[in-house]
């Protein structure tokens, strides 16, 4: 079994799947973005499916090429698993555009049915990773809407929208768990 999260600190709460506390318990919210094929993604396209959420840009050379593989090893692992998707979110939507993101998604293999690289508005994707995913580390210390979010972490959601693990993406060792945890959720019974 594995633990639910609601907060930064990552607390893990150990409740069982269909535990009356989790009613009231952290979720993430409904959004709207776009993707590589300019379709719209939704809260609604993982209803029902596992997925791990990551936050990079096309750009980057210093840590998202090394997470940016570590999501094509997931991508391999479960490409004819329909119960498990893969997210990425775009921290400069004003340069990834539809086309950027669908030129990087061709160059690096991305499966566009399994594994959805969306941009949007800065506020929507920066409100997510902070207020929702909480993917930045910096405990206590207050992030201002203009400040760049650039983490290397994977968030593992499960088919009820909440919170099952934390993951640096750029270790193989955390990916080999992650994809542990993967079956682990698979295994879970929602009633």
């Amino acid at each position: 079994m594995l633990p639910y999260y609601q907060d930064a600190s990552f607390t893990p709460n150990w409740l069982t799947p269909n535990a009356k506390e989790l009613e009231d318990f952290h979720k993430i919210p409904n959004f709207s973005l776009v993707n590589q094929l300019g379709k719209k993604v939704t809260d609604e396209t993982f209803k029902d499916k596992i997925y791990v959420t990551d936050f990079f840009f096309t750009s980057c050379s210093g840590i998202c090429p090394k997470m940016t593989t570590n999501m094509l090893v997931l991508q391999k692992e479960f490409e004819n698993d329909e119960e498990v998707l893969l997210l990425s979110h775009s921290v400069t939507p004003e340069r990834d555009s539809i086309n950027v993101l669908k030129d990087y998604a061709d160059a690096k293999g991305v499966m566009n049915d399994k594994w959805h690289l969306v941009t949007g508005k800065r506020d929507d994707i920066y409100n997510l990773g902070r207020n929702y995913y909480f993917v930045e580390e910096d405990l206590g210390e207050t992030k201002a809407n203009d400040d760049f979010l650039h983490t290397e972490n994977f968030v593992l959601v499960d088919k009820n929208k909440h919170i099952r693990g934390i993951y640096n993406g750029l270790n193989k060792t955390s990916i080999k768990q992650l994809i542990a945890d993967i079956y682990t959720l698979k295994s879970e019974k929602y009633f």
